[in-house]
Formats: structure tokens, sequence, C-alpha cells
């Protein structure tokens, strides 16, 4: 039994419980080019909460880690077999209802912890700001590690690349697929540009099809990815996010906070 895991608990130990954060995380269900498994977001969002919350709890945090919800946005791939889709609409709903038990339980300060890029959380926050008894915090986790994202991996991630895959390498390696030489069964990761120079470049932004986009849903390089890597990544990601929880715990609630 791990003690900051709800999942794992009872009641008997629950009730007696008083609990400052609630760290949610936000999976999707989706394939992952031809080597990473549909739930790779699930477990990601799982094994990150478990790490940061397991070094928050020892440091003395008062955080519990919720339940992985499995389903995310997936409206742009639509096309791939069994990518299970939630409208952001009914995402939200989901996340609001959640919140409202969660302060039923004397539980303020609540984490967004997310995995997946299809889910976008920010008009969510914008939306309960004020409406609300609870402090929301949202927690794209790779983007904790943007600034040294380059001294750990060589490759730009965007799904399914070098980043994500070093993850399972690290985390579930039984499940990242390999051919019989032992090299992952995955394609480069090669995406397709569209007719328009404005989108390439960023100036303008669509809803992306990834069926057009990518020839396997991957859409970044996984081959220089390693077990190591995700290890690293995973180092820094505990470091960071284990101290914002310790921090979010000890911090009273006042008319002031988080200022």
């Amino acid at each position: 039994m791990k003690p900051w895991i709800l999942s794992e608990n009872n009641y008997a130990y629950i009730k007696r419980q008083q609990y400052e954060v609630a760290v949610l995380p936000l999976g999707a269900t989706e394939p992952h080019n031809l080597h990473l498994p549909y739930g790779t977001d699930v477990f990601e969002g799982s094994i990150v909460g478990d790490r940061i919350c397991e070094a928050a709890h020892n440091a003395g945090a008062k955080v519990i880690l919720l339940p992985t919800i499995p389903f995310g946005t997936e409206t742009n791939l639509r096309e791939f077999p069994l990518a299970i889709n939630l409208n952001p609409s009914t995402l939200n709903r989901v996340i609001m209802d959640i919140v409202e038990s969660l302060l039923g339980d004397g539980i303020k300060k609540i984490v967004l912890l997310n995995s997946h890029g299809g889910n976008g959380f920010k008009p969510l926050l914008r939306e309960m700001s004020g409406k609300t008894d609870a402090h929301l915090f949202l927690c794209n986790w790779y983007e904790a590690i943007a600034d040294v994202y380059f001294e750990i991996f060589e490759k730009k991630e965007d799904h399914a690349g070098e980043m994500e895959t070093s993850f399972g390498l690290a985390f579930f390696p039984d499940l990242v697929a390999r051919q019989e030489d032992g090299t992952l069964l995955a394609d480069d990761g090669a995406t397709r540009q569209t007719k328009l120079e404005a989108i390439n470049r960023s100036w303008v932004s669509i809803t992306r099809p990834w069926h057009l986009l990518t020839k396997n849903s991957g859409a970044a390089d996984p081959h220089a990815a390693s077990a190591e890597k995700g290890e690293k990544m995973m180092d820094v990601l505990v470091e960071r996010l284990g101290k914002f929880l310790v921090e979010l715990s000890n911090e009273k609630i006042t008319d002031q906070f988080p200022y």
C-alpha cells in the first residue's frame, strides 16, 4: 500500500487523514506510432503522479493521488481506430464534478496533472476562477523539463518520439514493441506540411488532422530513445514537481493566496 495513492487505500486509513492537495492525472487512449501502447498517456500520468506524490509525502506533504482519467480529447485522431474521444466540454464537466466532490471533503488545492497535448485546460481554469472555492493548478508535466530538455534528449518531441519512448523504455519496457533485431517497431515519425505557409510557419494554427499529418500517428523520431534518458527526465520531474507539491501543501489559503 502506498499511502499517497487513493485507489490503494481503504476507508479505515482514509478517514483518519486530512489532505491539503489532490493530484488528478489526466491521460488519453490513443495510438503512439507503431511501438508504444494506447495507454501511454495514462501510464505517464499515473507514474509521474506516483513519483512526485511519493516524494512530497515523504517530505511531509498532505497529498493524495487520484485515479488517472484514461480518456482525453481525440478529435484530431478520430480516423485512427479506438482513439477514444471526450469532447472538451465533456471532459471539463467531468473535472468540475470531481472538483465539487473534493471540495465536499475540504480539499481546496487541486493539481491537474496533464499527460496529453490534446487536452487544453487553460480555458477551464479561467471559467472556474472566481466561481469556486477550489484553487486549480494546471501542470502539463512535459513542460516542466523544457529548459533542460536538450540536456537529456537529442530530438524535439511532438508525439511518440524520443522523450515518450524513453519514458516507456524506463517505466513500462515490456509494452514497447520491438522488431526481431531488437530495434523499435516504429517509423521515423516524419510529418507532412500543409500547402499554407502561414500554418507551416506557425503564424496560424489549426487542429491538425493526425491521419494526414503522420504515417502511423507518430509525429517525432523515437529512435534515439533510451531507458537512461527516461530515468534522467523523471529525476528532474520529481525534484521540481515534488517540491511544488510540498510548498503547495504547506501554504495557507488566504485572500492573497498564492501570492
